[in-house]
């Protein structure tokens, strides 16, 4: 039966400490060992919105391990422009390839793929839904921090009401002992109640504020977040709140000490660049751990043991 990784709510605690336990072991193989794990597999990625870090780790973690990756960057390039359904775009590549991952605004997408194919899908980010492959590497980042994820106090800071990679992390990170939330935001993007409501999330502690400056003082980690303009459906609203919330090197100096200050990236003014040659940067730290995490996730959802 094939694997996929959809979405974080199909992961239970011991699924992600298997996922931690597998990146440490591939980080710590020596790169010629890597090299030949995934010789002659093809990775297919299909990311019908813009991406960076995301797409590029994906190709890099492939590339290390020996495999190869075909696909597209954007939407434009493929045959959805001439009306293929999202179905047969899917069933056409898994001809080609032996794993896939996929990008796509609808939340959802990854999902009907999944059904559709019979080779292993990784979602990449569906929509403002999810994106589990970011939450892995998060946590990875977190526990090489800290050295374990129970009893963390993290601060959400931003864009809280569309952010898919805050979604799958509230929800993963309810799944470990006394985690305390604080929520930063204007009102209107706010954490969804449903995410705090349901499954394991409904038994952990939150606080809501609009202020961050609190949170830097009594928090162990600050996840900022970009306001993303490109999720607004009425861009005099974006307008209100692009520039709600900015870390920079003064206000973190009442920061706790350790405290690590991340980020998905892309950023755009919500942390300053005078934070990246702090002690607190964190963010340059997740692009790395990316590639570590991917590989991972490869290997595990290809039945391959590094």
């Amino acid at each position: 039966m094939k694997r996929d990784l959809i979405s974080i709510a199909d992961l239970g605690r011991p699924d992600l400490l298997r996922y931690l336990e597998q990146a440490a072991h591939v980080e710590a193989l020596p790169a010629a060992s890597k090299s030949r794990l995934l010789t002659g597999r093809v990775l297919a990625v299909l990311f019908f919105e813009p991406s960076t870090r995301t797409r590029l780790s994906f190709e890099a973690a492939m590339a290390r391990l020996g495999g190869s990756v075909l696909g597209f960057a954007e939407a434009t390039t493929a045959s959805v422009v001439k009306g293929e359904s999202l179905r047969d775009t899917a069933r056409t590549v898994e001809r080609y390839a032996d794993i896939l991952a996929i990008r796509h605004p609808r939340e959802g997408a990854a999902r009907v793929v999944a059904e559709a194919t019979g080779i292993p899908i990784v979602n990449a980010g569906d929509g403002t839904n999810q994106h589990p492959s970011q939450t892995l590497l998060d946590l990875y980042t977190l526990k090489k921090y800290f050295g374990t994820l129970d009893g963390l106090k993290i601060a959400l800071a931003g864009d809280l009401k569309y952010s898919r990679t805050v979604h799958s992390l509230v929800q993963a990170l309810a799944l470990f002992d006394a985690v305390e939330f604080t929520l930063v935001s204007p009102p209107m993007l706010r954490l969804p109640e449903y995410l705090r409501e349901s499954g394991p999330a409904a038994r952990a502690k939150f606080a809501e504020t609009e202020v961050l400056d609190d949170a830097v003082e009594r928090c162990n980690v600050v996840y900022m977040t970009r306001v993303q303009k490109e999720r607004f459906p009425d861009l005099l609203e974006y307008e209100k709140v692009k520039d709600a919330y900015c870390i920079d090197a003064r206000l973190l100096q009442h920061a706790a000490p350790g405290l690590k200050i991340m980020h998905p990236l892309p950023r755009v003014n919500e942390i300053h660049a005078d934070v990246d040659q702090t002690p607190h940067a964190g963010y340059f730290d997740q692009v790395a751990n990316g590639v570590i995490m991917r590989q991972a996730i490869m290997l595990d959802l290809l039945g391959v043991t590094p």
